[in-house]
């Protein structure tokens, strides 16, 4: 979360998200820095509107979310294995997670 945090901090003072830009405020905060997750990040944030991003992030879906995984529990199968449903509330909490940064 803190390679975002920092893409953010670089968007909301108007300044390029760049590789060095985000290690600079990752190493600034006393982090330790993975060069493969800041190009990871900034190769994914090519061509994204940022702004638009934001003011089509789905604030009531982390709710909503929450909501809805214990009652698909109750009407999933009982032998459904418990791996797919794990993988879904950590797909979910992803989520949840993404739309926290816009909001």
């Amino acid at each position: 979360m803190q390679y975002i945090y920092s893409a953010m901090v670089l968007y909301s003072a108007g300044k390029e998200i760049t590789e060095d830009a985000i290690t600079a405020i990752l190493n600034a905060a006393g982090a330790e820095v993975d060069a493969a997750k800041v190009k990871a990040l900034v190769a994914s944030l090519e061509g994204v509107d940022i702004k638009e991003a934001i003011a089509n992030a789905s604030f009531a879906a982390p709710a909503a979310a929450a909501a809805a995984a214990p009652a698909a529990a109750a009407d999933a199968p009982a032998a459904a294995p418990a791996e797919e449903e794990e993988e879904k509330v950590s797909e979910d909490e992803a989520a949840a997670g993404l739309s926290a940064l816009f909001g």
